[in-house]
């Protein structure tokens, strides 16, 4: 029998949202008889949202935590290479800036394959956050192989002069093995609930989606606002909040272990981020059947064809975004039939399932050498 690959998953955890969902997923799918998939998180401090290497399947592979002194600690690097070393593995498996780095480092001191998955980028931040995004930006031209996530990414790795010939476009993937029972359980929502699942920070665009969402209840005041999960604008989002007629109608609902179960029981998901990869709660929306409106976006637009698959508006149209949302909550047929569609379109190309079987393809490519990395789909360049 053909000894299998052995992966670790490397990531500096900043909650459960997008990229820690996506790592997850990817364990779940993997044929567990050709690849042995260990997880390592860096322990920062006792408030840190480890719940990825919490529920992380132990049939996959090892949890391996990394306690990092501050935000930024190289002494990881030691640690990493003593994991790689007394489990043998062969692809150390990035995901940030910070694990880009470390994750390198170590690749390069053990002799292993090094390959980093791009999840977004952030937009504004401060100068210090701004220069480590730099570095590890930088770094990623030095990797074995690069797999961005979407067209968008692809384009940022060849800004960030990737090689395009270790460089491969592996689009996004939903768990549906994940969603589909929770779907299966779920009435049809009766509430009219518009909801939002992530991170909140100011790429996220959360401002206008309060403002629309006020105008939405001046107009209906049956509609409630969820707002699922945390970050640093949660506390000014709150305030304006409270300012508006509709406050009491909102919701921050923090971090949630039934997060799919309350998307089940959304009337319509609603996005407004300036910047996003493919994003992932957009996909489970569309997963679990939930009518989506957007803004327009690289990323969204991959996923959201208008009047097809949901409803595109404008970037920072607040007005076109208000239209759009009161038209899903007042058609059903037409809510009905967006929400088939994008079903349908996550099945087809966006499912972690098929995710999987590509990695898989490329972990085999890296372990043998080959780095023609076979798919030509995939390719970019």
């Amino acid at each position: 029998m053909t000894r299998p690959v052995r992966v670790l998953q490397f990531i500096t955890p900043a909650g459960f949202y997008g990229a820690e969902r996506w790592i997850l997923a990817l364990a779940n799918n993997l044929d567990h008889q050709s690849v042995v998939c260990d997880l390592a998180v860096t322990r920062e401090s006792e408030s840190q949202d480890l719940t990825l290497a919490e529920v992380y399947p132990r049939q996959v592979g090892d949890v391996h935590y990394l306690d990092m002194q501050g935000r930024f600690d190289v002494g990881v690097v030691r640690k990493l290479c003593d994991i790689i070393r007394s489990r043998d593995i062969d692809i150390i498996h990035t995901h940030g800036y910070k694990s880009d780095i470390l994750g390198l480092l170590a690749a390069r001191r053990t002799g292993i394959r090094c390959l980093s998955t791009p999840h977004g980028f952030s937009g504004k931040t401060g100068w210090k956050l701004a220069t480590f995004i730099r570095i590890g930006t930088h770094m990623l031209r030095y990797f074995d192989a690069v797999a961005p996530l979407s067209e968008e990414l692809v384009a940022d790795m060849a800004r960030f002069r990737v090689p395009a010939s270790r460089t491969q476009l592996i689009r996004n993937g939903v768990d549906l093995t994940e969603i589909d029972p929770v779907a299966a359980d779920q009435p049809a929502a009766s509430s009219p609930t518009i909801g939002f699942i992530g991170q909140m920070i100011p790429r996220k665009g959360l401002p206008d989606l309060l403002e629309v969402f006020d105008r939405l209840y001046s107009g209906d005041s049956s509609l409630q606002l969820h707002l699922l999960g945390d970050g640093r604008q949660r506390e000014e989002l709150e305030r304006q909040a409270k300012a508006q007629p509709s406050g009491d109608a909102v919701s921050f609902l923090g971090f949630r272990s039934d997060r799919l179960e309350r998307l089940a029981g959304f009337r319509l998901f609603v996005m407004t981020s300036s910047l996003e990869g493919i994003p992932r709660c957009l996909m489970e929306a569309m997963a679990m059947g939930v009518p989506v409106v957007a803004y327009d976006i690289p990323g969204v637009d991959q996923l959201v064809e208008h009047e097809v698959t949901g409803l595109l508006a404008p970037h920072g149209d607040k007005d076109a975004l208000e239209k759009l949302c009161r038209r899903v909550l007042t058609d059903e047929s037409l809510a009905r039939q967006l929400a088939a569609n994008a079903r349908q379109l996550i099945v087809d190309r966006y499912s972690a399932a098929r995710m999987a079987r590509e990695y898989e393809s490329l972990f085999d490519a890296l372990v043998s050498g080959d780095y023609g990395l076979s798919s030509s789909q995939g390719r970019a360049g």
